[in-house]
């Protein structure tokens, strides 16, 4: 299995954010994305949300980094790890206008995008912006197929929808991968169709080892009924990790130990048909935090 992680900052909701969070900055994107480049991870992740109401502020946080602008600052300061967006809202943007940015991010990164997309759950960003928040699921779906042709190989890409046509409208620089790779982001019924139908792979939304190998049973069924033979990349998000023994409490969901151990419990993913496995360490600042990867990447990952 690959491992990835969602990167620390530039998005704070309550429930994943450490406390040392809330003061830090691009120096501290910059060393955790370093580490990751240098101890073996296969992406960095990043979020989206425009504008979180009142509402839900007070346990989302309205610290949600753009995540074109967070992948892009963070492919200069490295040279191997790929650039997730965990996931992107493309339904609230034209497909044309996320097409360029994220086209501009591959080619800028020497093709190393993974554009993971969602449908999206904040009633007042697509309110703000527009966008028919009851029909987001056919939105997507629609967006999907239209981001297949605008990121494709052809200078003037083209697409006829109900909500989106376009044709004869060129866009350069075109990505520098062939194709590039389009994760489906969600655990419901609708989504996981998706990601089955229209996914190069799946990014499941928090459900626990007990649920996973029925969600992936699923996926299965789901392409060979529809004749497709091309392979998906399944992924999970793992409990919370500490490599060691930690000398603070670390929370009684979190798996600690040594390297052996962690990597004993982490393999279970890989026999249920797992493929990446999203990573997550309880820390109590950007140093423990970057030691944590690293001795991760060099004790942990070998034995995966």
């Amino acid at each position: 299995m690959s491992y990835g992680i969602q990167l620390p900052v530039q998005s704070q909701s309550t429930m994943y954010a450490e406390p040392w969070e809330a003061a830090a900055g691009p120096e501290d994107l910059l060393a955790v994305a370093r580490t990751a480049d240098r101890a073996g991870f296969d992406y960095i992740a990043s979020c989206d949300h425009v504008a979180i109401p009142r509402r839900l502020a007070p346990a989302m946080s309205t610290v949600w980094y753009d995540p074109v602008a967070t992948l892009a600052f963070l492919a200069a300061a490295t040279e191997r790890v790929r650039l997730l967006s965990h996931v992107a809202v493309v339904g609230l943007r034209h497909p044309l206008l996320t097409a360029k940015q994220y086209a501009t991010l591959d080619h800028l990164s020497a093709g190393r995008l993974i554009l993971g997309v969602g449908a999206g759950h904040v009633r007042e960003e697509f309110e703000a912006l527009g966008v028919d928040f009851e029909r987001r699921g056919a939105v997507l779906d629609e967006t999907v197929d239209a981001l297949r042709a605008a990121l494709g190989a052809e200078e003037f890409p083209e697409h006829h929808g109900k909500r989106y046509d376009f044709e004869g409208l060129g866009q350069r620089p075109r990505p520098a991968q062939d194709r590039v790779p389009l994760w489906v982001g969600g655990s419901s019924p609708a989504a996981v169709r998706r990601a089955a139908l229209k996914g190069d792979g799946w990014l499941p939304q928090g459900d626990p080892r007990d649920r996973l190998p029925g969600q992936i049973a699923r996926l299965g069924r789901l392409r060979a009924e529809a004749g497709i033979e091309d392979p998906l990349t399944v992924g999970a998000i793992t409990e919370p990790l500490y490599v060691g023994t930690p000398s603070w409490d670390v929370g009684r969901r979190t798996l600690s130990g040594p390297p052996d151990r962690l990597a004993e419990s982490l393999r279970a993913y890989g026999a249920m048909g797992v493929h990446q496995i999203q990573v997550r360490f309880r820390c109590r600042s950007r140093g423990e935090l970057t030691d944590q990867m690293a001795a991760f990447g060099a004790e942990v990952a070998h034995d995966l």
